[in-house]
């Protein structure tokens, strides 16, 4: 059975880092154009223009250092936090006018990016620390700090750490969903196999019971030991569909969900349901169809047929030897109807869950369960005495895409 894997990563983080890789780059274009167009009241042009044109090859040469947080490390950080410090602390050398007139410091607002770049890296722990430093910086530059010095001081402070901190819940969020995601794709797994446990190796185990009783001898003791298999497999199954599963998590790229999808054949082409309900007729089961094909996707038409399967196996298991079936197939524009109807006795009130108490999930599984996964219902009328109607129902849309 060929089998394939879709990966999906999901990651919150990653626009964040490529809007701080546009922001260093623009705020690097504003500072030089800041000094281009006033560069006559600096006292000591050659400071700022060699600080800027370092900053500009900084800036340039460590854009694949904010590509991603993996990429942006901590040693990054510091030296890149040195040089908007640096400048900070330079402007009073290149304009002596800086400390009594507000006059912009010579990084100007590229230094954020660096604040940013811990708030998204380390979360608001480390968009205080590194805010802090800015702040100091800052105040040291001016000597004696303005209204708008102390303004703009509070406002990288108070952004970059709820910068910080909105991170850190959107990042606890992803991972709980990639668990939900992951915990639902492995429940999903389960009831499929179990109910291809079902239909292939718990039949066979209750029918070896059955012959091995009636035949008595040696053969009563191989359906004695079927028996014990088959409760002990029925409970297995039954536990296994409530067993928590793991995450795998990868903080620096986003939690990546890996979902393992199987397909016996990976046909583009619709195919008709006819086809394969045909073999299920026989002398006693009369198939209805229509005269047209009944187009689906591959995965959603095996479903369909194996879960008129499964409620056939339960005619043949709890009808009698003599009961009748009758399929009616019906093809609307909006679902694909499938009605499974017998003559037998009918089944008991309460049977059904008392069955599904003891480990018995054939319903639960290889009918509802399949017509869950494809988005559809299964529903099932039985009147002691009148037989029983199994009618599966699958929207159009949905019963396309497969399982």
């Amino acid at each position: 059975m060929a089998k394939r894997e879709r990966v999906v990563r999901m990651s919150v983080e990653q626009p964040l880092w490529r809007a701080l890789t546009g922001y260093r780059v623009l705020t690097m274009v504003y500072a030089v154009l800041l000094f281009a167009f006033g560069r006559e009241r600096y006292e000591r042009p050659w400071v700022a223009l060699l600080y800027l044109a370092f900053l500009c090859v900084w800036t340039l040469a460590t854009l694949p250092k904010v590509a991603n947080a993996a990429s942006c490390t901590k040693r990054f950080l510091v030296a890149d936090l040195t040089v908007a410090l640096v400048g900070i602390l330079l402007t009073p050398l290149a304009d002596a006018q800086a400390q009594s007139v507000d006059h912009s410091t010579l990084p100007t607002i590229w230094t954020a990016g660096s604040v940013l770049a811990y708030a998204i890296k380390g979360g608001w722990r480390w968009a205080g620390v590194a805010s802090s430093l800015v702040a100091v910086a800052n105040l040291v530059e001016r000597g004696h700090p303005s209204r708008d010095t102390l303004h703009n001081v509070l406002l990288v402070w108070v952004a970059s750490i709820a910068i910080g901190y909105v991170v850190e819940v959107a990042r606890a969020s992803e991972r709980t969903l990639a668990r939900a995601l992951e915990i639902e794709a492995a429940t999903r797994e389960r009831e499929r196999l179990a109910r291809d446990i079902h239909d292939g190796v718990l039949q066979v185990l209750a029918m070896v019971q059955r012959r091995g009783t009636a035949l008595g001898g040696e053969a009563a003791d191989l359906g004695r030991m079927a028996g014990e298999q088959e409760v002990a497999l029925r409970t297995l199954v039954a536990g296994g569909l409530n067993r928590p599963s793991l995450v795998s998590e990868d903080e620096s790229e986003g939690a990546v969900v890996r979902v393992v999808e199987e397909d016996e054949e990976y046909d583009d082409g619709p195919v008709d349901l006819r086809l394969l309900l045909a073999p299920r007729a026989g002398a006693k089961v009369t198939l209805s169809e229509p005269g047209a094909p009944v187009l689906l996707a591959p995965p959603a038409a095996r479903e369909l047929a194996a879960a008129v399967g499964a409620a056939l196996d339960n005619v043949r298991v709890h009808a009698g030897s003599g009961a009748r079936a009758w399929i009616l197939v019906e093809d609307w524009p909006d679902e694909v109807i499938v009605t499974v109807r017998d003559d037998g006795p009918g089944i008991p009130e309460g049977r059904l869950a008392q069955a599904e108490g003891e480990g018995r999930m054939g319903v639960a599984l290889s009918i509802r369960g399949r017509l869950r996964d494809l988005g559809g219902t299964a529903e099932l009328i039985s009147v002691p005495g009148q037989g029983t109607e199994v009618e599966l129902k699958v929207p159009r849309g949905k019963a396309g895409q497969g399982r």
